[in-house]
């Protein structure tokens, strides 16, 4: 489920607070990266259980409709087609989420103000209208709405963006990525799949659980090495006055070039200039990319950088 740029990210993360706590305590700090990574698969299940969740409160509206004391008609026969919702349906049996969120304690009972405010904005919003009154009817229309109520109405809430920011701050930067992941878990499902269906692991494979370990460690472990590189190649400048963060990312960088043969070099290079857009000053991204580049010359010079597997032809040249 992760994919390699949060890998990435979760990583320069984590280094940052390993410098910042003045500890520089590696297996505590490594110990932190897995927690920080975890917490972002436990993102997951919390949204997935969210959905659900909203639905039992339509449900429990819909039933003190029918209990007034003089019900109307739409009370006593209302239009069950949201909350017969068979993708839901699906994620309330699911096995695997049901365990997940038994064993870490997942619920929403202590954000009722959340759940009404998204049942609000959802009955209140056009597509509720259409997908309510539409004359075709089936799990496909089904699936289409559930993911335009994740993607429309609940990513952007900021009431949703405040409370994940109060349990825990390694979701400030997950919401938009673990969102995306839902939509893909989603569009997975079919209506014959059962309670045992599988929802998304936390790694790919372990390929990327060996990946995020080594880069981390990597940097660590050849900072000073990394840091001579960044020194020749920006003569010009005075290395206090580079952000720390742009030192951090070019140093993650130059781990990544030189540690893992199967990257090529214009991935590593471009995948780390798209976080500097987002995790560093508005001119990093120039600057950085000028640097890397002088850098990756000076380390195929020295044959440093030695790519080998499919695809990688002329990478060594």
């Amino acid at each position: 489920m992760i994919s390699r740029r949060q890998l990435r990210i979760k990583a320069l993360q984590s280094l940052y607070a390993y410098y910042a706590s003045g500890r520089e305590d590696m297996g505590r700090s490594e110990k932190e990266l897995h927690f920080n990574i975890g917490k972002a698969f436990e993102l997951y299940h919390y949204l997935l259980i969210l959905i659900i969740d909203i639905i039992l409160y339509a449900e429990s509206r819909m039933e003190l409709a029918r209990n007034k004391r003089i019900p109307t008609h739409e009370d006593l026969h209302p239009n069950t087609r949201f909350i017969d919702n068979a993708l839901v349906d699906q994620l309330r049996n699911n096995a695997q989420l049901l365990r997940y969120a038994d064993q870490h304690k997942l619920n929403w009972s202590n954000y009722p103000e959340l759940i009404k405010e998204l049942y609000t904005k959802i009955i209140a919003s056009e597509e509720f209208s259409l997908y309510m009154s539409a004359a075709e009817s089936g799990y496909s229309e089904d699936k289409k709405f559930v993911t335009h109520i994740f993607t429309h109405l609940i990513f952007p809430s900021e009431l949703l963006a405040s409370i994940l920011e109060e349990q825990s701050i390694y979701w400030n930067d997950d919401l938009e990525f673990i969102t995306s992941m839902i939509v893909k878990t989603i569009k997975k499902f079919k209506a014959e799949d059962g309670p045992e269906k599988l929802l998304m692991e936390l790694y790919k494979n372990e390929e990327d659980r060996e990946y995020v370990v080594r880069l981390f460690r990597q940097t660590i472990l050849h900072r000073e090495e990394y840091m001579e590189y960044i020194k020749q190649n920006t003569r010009n400048w005075d290395l206090e006055r580079i952000a720390f963060m742009d030192i951090l990312i070019m140093q993650m960088a130059i781990a990544e070039l030189i540690g893992f043969p199967s990257i090529p070099t214009k991935v590593s290079l471009n995948e780390y200039l798209e976080i500097s857009k987002y995790y560093s000053t508005s001119k990093s991204n120039v600057f950085i990319n000028g640097v890397l580049d002088k850098v990756m010359l000076q380390l195929k010079e020295e044959r440093k950088i030695l790519k080998k597997g499919r695809g990688l032809i002329g990478e060594n040249d």
